[in-house]
């Protein structure tokens, strides 16, 4: 009959839980706009561009070197595949929460209770036994206990399935980190290849310059001149020789730059400078934007991040509703422990355990809420990062076009200017021109040539990054 009515207790109390644990209030969630545009402005093709390997796409012997090297040192890179180890790890452990647990223990104690209490009444009373109880009684057992957590509203599993899509979401992002990796040591690269070329451009010109001022003094010696020109000739010489310095100061920054992504200490970087305007990288095409949504790590990783926090918005909503355990024991347990080892000393013991939260649930709303707020974060993200990934390729796409144009624009120029400096040269010595002609013509063409180096860095750095901006490199 008491357990009856025990039974029936536990149950409408479990009713009013699970009740309480209903009254849950429906928060809006965001949906990402997963929709794009059908083309580039700037492409019309429909090619796949999932293959892009770096192999294939860089030819230069030494860049590769120094890539292969920069992706088993780079430090970014091994602090990365050390938090998808962390990642791993957290899915074992949430695999493990909805497993049994169980613990073996054992212990060893005694006790002597008061006289005026039940258990020292007891304790009287087994003295007047046929075989006495001993005067302090103690508590000896080895127990194996063992406890289950019942996984009714599966937040257990979705916060393991949490943990396996943060786990896919660091993985991607260890992809995007290789691809920015390699696309910032190439651009490194040819910013050297173009620094070399400058430099040799500028020593050129000194060349040059230094002919020029040896020709003002033969015209003084002649008085066709005066200290003026020379002055102005040698003022311009000296300012050339400072660029070549600034040009070696770039040229340490930049190598040590590339140092730092390959993990190494300060040392030369072997290139190859020659003909730079031979450098051709394999020309490749953008596809559609759709593909970026499986060829962008930072799309993937985005993606997966988003689909965690749903997952979040389950478990926490899961929160609200009672949770059940069950837990059980099996051993010996004996007053003596002359009694212990014995058949009759073998306890068992089982429970079921239902709570949930009643009243006072501020905490468990706060999460709720919390998790909806970062589901709506998640989203925003995700279609930043589309966005994002969509406008890098127009713009790659734009700088391809318009920086081919303008090099061979510039090329030009710098081809007239080149050959005026030499006309310069005769009209002076002829005295069909002044000084000053030949001093802005040198000026102009050593302008040209630079902002024609220029050009061709930015020019490489388009190729290199339309390849990064479609998602090429980590594969």
């Amino acid at each position: 009959m008491k357990n009856s009515l025990f039974i029936k207790v536990i149950f409408f109390v479990s009713i009013i839980i699970s009740l309480a644990g209903c009254k849950i209030e429906n928060l809006n969630t965001k949906e990402a706009n997963y929709a794009m545009p059908n083309k580039y402005a700037l492409a019309n093709d429909s090619t796949n561009t999932q293959a892009l390997y770096w192999r294939n796409y860089f030819t230069d012997t030494n860049l590769v070197a120094l890539i292969d090297e920069a992706l088993k040192n780079n430090q970014d890179l091994n602090i990365m595949l050390r938090e998808i180890e962390i990642s791993k790890n957290e899915i074992l452990s949430r695999k493990g929460e909805y497993l049994p647990f169980g613990f073996l223990g054992a212990g060893l104690g005694v006790e002597k209770s008061s006289k005026y209490t039940w258990d020292g009444v007891s304790e009287e009373d087994a003295k007047t036994r046929p075989d006495p109880l001993p005067r302090y009684i103690g508590n000896q057992s080895v127990m194996a206990n063992f406890t289950w957590e019942i996984d009714i509203w599966n937040k257990l599993h979705n916060a393991k399935d949490a943990a396996v899509k943060r786990l896919l979401a660091t993985v991607d992002g260890k992809n995007f980190l290789i691809t920015n990796l390699i696309a910032e040591i190439a651009n490194s690269y040819y910013e050297l290849v173009v620094l070399d070329n400058e430099l040799q451009i500028v020593e050129q010109n000194i060349t040059i310059q230094k002919e020029s001022l040896e020709m003002v003094k033969v015209q003084k010696d002649a008085a066709k001149v005066n200290q003026l020109a020379i002055n102005r000739f040698m003022a311009q010489l000296l300012n050339t020789e400072n660029l070549r310095f600034e040009i070696l100061q770039r040229t340490t920054e930049v190598e040590n730059k590339i140092n730092f992504l390959v993990a190494r200490y300060p040392q030369p970087i072997k290139r190859n400078s020659n003909n730079i305007n031979g450098i051709e990288l394999m020309n490749i095409t953008a596809g559609i934007p759709a593909q970026l949504l499986s060829n962008r790590p930072d799309i993937r990783q985005a993606e997966n991040t988003l689909q965690a926090v749903k997952l979040d918005i389950a478990v926490a909503r899961a929160n609200f509703y009672p949770n059940l355990t069950l837990s059980a024991g099996v051993g010996l347990n004996a007053f003596n422990p002359a009694y212990l080892i014995n058949p009759q000393s073998v306890a068992i013991n089982m429970l079921g355990n239902m709570m949930g939260p009643l009243i006072n649930k501020r905490a468990i709303k706060a999460t709720y809420y919390n998790a909806n707020e970062r589901q709506i974060q998640a989203v925003y993200a995700y279609e930043q990062t589309v966005l994002n990934a969509f406008l890098e390729v127009t713009n790659q796409l734009a700088a391809n076009k318009n920086y081919k144009e303008s090099f061979t624009t510039k090329k030009n120029q710098v081809d007239i200017l080149s050959n005026s400096i030499d006309i310069s040269n005769s009209l002076f010595k002829s005295a069909r021109a002044d000084y000053t002609e030949v001093l802005l013509t040198q000026r102009e063409a050593l302008e040209a040539k630079m902002d024609l180096m220029e050009i061709k860095q930015k020019q490489l750095s388009a190729q290199v990054n339309i390849f990064k901006a479609l998602g090429g490199g980590w594969k």
